[in-house]
């Protein structure tokens, strides 16, 4: 028979464990519900633009909130076009040093260059946006002959940089992820240590990669204070492949620049966050989509 004392602690433990069950539930519900309460804050504030702007002038091709022109497509198409040529330039950059740490490095390096890559996340954007001004900007102007350096191809390298570190790390554990067995098949039926890596390894890692990717773009298209430093903050619509050395504007730059000058209720100030709604579903969307990569790597490995 179990003792009196005995008996005591076994109440005891579960009540512990239902509480901290419970305060975990509490933790992850409270999550999601806060981002429903931002979701509903911005619907709150931005969808009056919506009635009192029609939809033709709300995504036309001018911005002059002066002039009460409120066109988002010039935002809307600088922000998409920053951020796929960052991906454009960091994804063979992190997919290489993705493939050198994990299978190139020897194990003392790869335990030095794995910190020092997700310390580079931690990099202040507005230390990124000086170094953008100073050394990239006068670069991209005297090297491409641009006639201002502040461009969206100047822009795109720094959000590229800033992309690297999430794109390195998610690739490398895709690629760590990779079984043994894959890489000595390869090797055994003849292939070199390259080829076992180009096409073994990283195809059999594409998924986690094309997640890497999809949560990059998250960080890139999200970018507010190097982006407005680095790319002139020019609402014009990039209508060719000249635009990449010219000025645009951004949709975070945009409500970074002027949320802080516009009147509360206005109609200026419903665009504005009518713009961020608009990142919002950009965003969220982006994210499920690199959810959606990660879900189907799972159930594929567990029906392996």
């Amino acid at each position: 028979m179990a003792s009196p004392r005995a008996r005591e602690r076994i109440p005891l433990s579960r009540v512990s464990e239902f509480t901290i069950e419970t305060l975990i539930r509490v933790l992850g519900f409270s999550t999601i519900g806060l981002v429903l309460l931002i979701f509903l804050f911005l619907l709150r504030e931005g969808m009056p633009v919506f009635f009192e702007v029609p939809l033709r002038g709300l995504f036309s091709s001018r911005w002059y909130p002066t002039f009460a022109i409120f066109g988002a497509l010039p935002l809307i198409l600088g922000s998409i076009l920053v951020t796929l040529l960052a991906i454009v330039i960091a994804l063979p950059l992190g997919v290489a040093t993705a493939v050198f740490v994990r299978e190139v490095a020897p194990r003392w390096a790869r335990e030095i260059l794995k910190p020092i890559i997700e310390v580079l996340a931690g990099i202040p954007s507005v230390v990124l946006g000086f170094f953008g001004m100073t050394f990239v900007a006068p670069l991209v102007r005297d090297v491409l002959g641009a006639p201002t350096g502040l461009t969206a191809f100047s822009g795109a390298i720094i959000l590229a940089y800033m992309a690297l570190p999430t794109l390195i790390s998610v690739a490398e554990d895709a690629l760590d992820s990779v079984p043994k067995s894959y890489r000595d098949a390869g090797l055994a039926m003849g292939a070199t240590r390259w080829q076992t890596i180009w096409r073994v390894v990283v195809p059999a890692a594409r998924s986690g990669i094309l997640t890497a990717v999809m949560l990059g773009m998250g960080r890139a298209i999200g970018e507010t204070m190097a982006v407005m430093m680095v790319t002139g903050n020019a609402a014009v619509m990039p209508s060719s492949l000249a635009s990449l050395f010219r000025p645009v504007r951004t949709m975070t730059a945009t409500i970074a620049a002027e949320m802080g000058e516009v009147a509360r209720g206005s109609t200026h100030y419903h665009a504005l966050f009518g713009i961020g709604i608009i990142l919002f579903v950009l965003t969220f969307f982006i994210n499920l989509a690199a959810a959606k990569a990660i879900f189907q790597k799972k159930r594929k490995g567990g029906l392996r």
